[in-house]
């Protein structure tokens, strides 16, 4: 007697299911329908996000050591980083998101490598992507601009000029912990730079370390940080959408 196995019967059941549809609708899905949201036009907000920086306001930030008004310079739709004021962070918190934001190093060339146009954007107040001028200077290929730092070299160097407008498309996906604090699930990071994907669904090994190698402490959802690091780097049009 021929014996079948689980996997060629489950085969066998849906080939012939498949054969005995003949109607096209039977394979139509009509709910859920997708909400409708206006894109934004040339990287503005689309109608569903939140916008963090319109180009006049701070009010959606704060700093991240008082917890007092966010220090920055903003003029001429941009924002500035104001050295010795210190990071500045959200006042609301994020899950899962697509953040879009937009930044020019410094004309002024000051310093090489690390000292060079030096920012970064902290999702959840413990993962970087690394903001630098990268456009012609050296440093290691895993804190250059668009690097999750120190743990993923972005794929290409898309940096421009300095002066000129750098765009972060960023999606991120939070990693999960369970109610003992083990985590459960890998955080990942896409990230697009100019429109060109330079971390391609990247899995998170941890925090952002300077010193020493990743780590995994349970968190919840998180703030965005903007960082000082001296140099005077410039932020605008920024917004995230909630996933």
């Amino acid at each position: 007697m021929r014996k079948y196995t689980l996997t060629s019967i489950l085969t066998l059941f849906c080939v012939l299911a498949m054969a005995q549809i003949t109607d096209p609708k039977a394979t139509e899905v009509y709910e859920p329908v997708p909400k409708k949201v206006t894109p934004g036009m040339n990287g503005t907000a689309p109608s569903d996000a939140i916008v963090l920086f319109d180009g006049k306001s701070l009010n959606e930030w704060q700093s991240r050591k008082s917890g007092d008004a966010a220090g920055w310079k903003v003029e001429n739709g941009y924002m500035e980083v104001v050295r010795g004021t210190g990071d500045i962070i959200t006042k609301r918190k994020f899950g899962d998101v697509q953040l879009h934001i937009e930044w020019s190093a410094p004309t002024e060339i000051v310093g090489e490598g690390q000292g060079r146009g030096n920012s970064g954007v902290f999702l959840q107040e413990r993962y970087e992507v690394q903001v630098l001028d990268s456009y012609v200077s050296k440093t290691y290929s895993n804190g250059q601009a668009a690097a999750l730092y120190k743990q993923s070299i972005p794929l290409v160097n898309a940096t421009v000029a300095p002066g000129e407008w750098n765009v972060y498309d960023i999606i991120f996906h939070a990693p999960q912990f369970n109610k003992d604090g083990i985590k459960v699930a890998d955080g990942y990071v896409t990230v697009l730079h100019n429109g060109i994907v330079v971390q391609n669904h990247q899995r998170l090994l941890g925090t952002t370390e300077y010193i020493g190698f990743p780590k995994n402490p349970a968190h919840g959802d998180g703030s965005i940080i903007l960082q000082d690091h001296g140099n005077p780097v410039r932020f605008r049009n920024i917004w995230i959408r909630e996933l």
